[in-house]
């Protein structure tokens, strides 16, 4: 590729047009030779990329790539928003969310081939710069989701994203405020409502709203128990006054561990920590995804008569609890 044409086209991912293509030397039949040869992939009529690009991308950087190829074919003025902007953010976005890029302009709407633009206001602190266009902030990105996403994909990005320090809850709180004329605003602050970043997995979300919709109280996410010589473990969720601990067990963990621990290892590490819980008179609960689903009508009833048994014995144990990520306490 000449030097010209390939230092416009990094600056984008790789993504060039045939406009900048001319400029750089090429001619007409320059561009077609390379298409048909398959050097270069169109994008977009008048958008290209080279094959290594495409052949590199996975199918987040695939989307990115289609999402820069639909801004330069657009007027200029549109911004990455929505699930497109969830996905440059990498934020955790829905398996089932359509592949479309979404955009967003303040003079125009519009839907085309792989695209639609929707006709919103773009104050200056909504919007971040990415390569040589914008995108919506992580704040209104997420509540812009949340405006079009059901409940609980919408909760568990956000969880997520306020667990890992992407963002604060009084910035998602400025976000669902300025949203509150535009169509889902209820939908997006219900979702803000729900969210707790102490939950670390979407699992923990999931689990987390299926205790509210059986219509158990909240639990405490993520405190830590300790006996006299120490910290003994950190719970999933907690209920107080009748020291139950619930634990939120997805298969990855013991399918595809991390820090390079056997699966054996890491089974034998849960079940003696879990020993030393019960070791404590602290009633455990485990859940799976599985006891989420048809199973979870007994499940929640076991949950019920625990929770209707205070702990009455005298508590070898202290529970500590540290603030939610995202907050403002312990801020400087």
């Amino acid at each position: 590729m000449h030097p010209l044409l390939k230092s416009v086209a990094e600056r984008r991912l790789g993504v060039f047009t045939s406009q900048e293509a001319l400029a750089a030397g090429y001619v007409v039949d320059d561009i077609k030779a390379a298409l048909r040869s398959h050097r270069w992939v169109r994008l977009r009529k008048g958008v290209y990329t080279t094959r290594e690009h495409v052949a590199a991308a996975d199918k987040r950087e695939r989307h990115l790539l289609d999402s820069v190829a639909v801004l330069l074919s657009l007027d200029a003025g549109p911004v990455l928003s929505h699930s497109s902007a969830a996905r440059l953010h990498d934020l955790v976005v829905p398996t089932a969310e359509a592949p479309d890029v979404r955009v967003t302009d303040v003079d125009q709407w519009r839907r085309g081939r792989g695209y639609r633009v929707a006709r919103a206001a773009l104050p200056q602190g909504d919007v971040v710069p990415w390569l040589t266009f914008g995108a919506t902030s992580i704040a209104r990105t997420l509540v812009d989701c949340a405006r079009a996403w059901p409940l609980l994909p919408s909760v568990v990005a956000m969880d997520a994203a306020l667990n890992e320090g992407r963002v604060r809850r009084a910035e998602l709180l400025g976000a669902v405020h300025s949203a509150r004329h535009r169509a889902g605003a209820s939908d997006a602050a219900r979702a803000c409502g729900l969210c707790d970043g102490r939950a670390e997995s979407p699992l923990e979300t999931e689990g987390r709203l299926a205790l509210l919709a059986a219509g158990l109280p909240a639990p405490e996410l993520q405190v830590e128990l300790h006996d006299v010589r120490g910290r003994v473990a950190r719970v999933d969720a907690w209920y107080d006054a009748a020291a139950l601990a619930l634990e939120f067990d997805g298969r990855v963990k013991y399918l595809d561990p991390h820090d390079g621990r056997s699966p054996g290892e890491v089974l034998w590490r849960e079940k003696r920590r879990e020993d030393r819980v019960r070791g404590l008179d602290v009633r455990f609960v485990r859940l799976t995804k599985e006891d989420l689903g048809a199973r979870w009508p007994g499940v929640a009833a076991e949950i019920f008569r625990l929770l209707a048994t205070p702990y009455a014995g005298p508590r070898r144990f202290t529970v500590v609890r540290g603030p939610e990520p995202g907050s403002d306490v312990g801020a400087a």
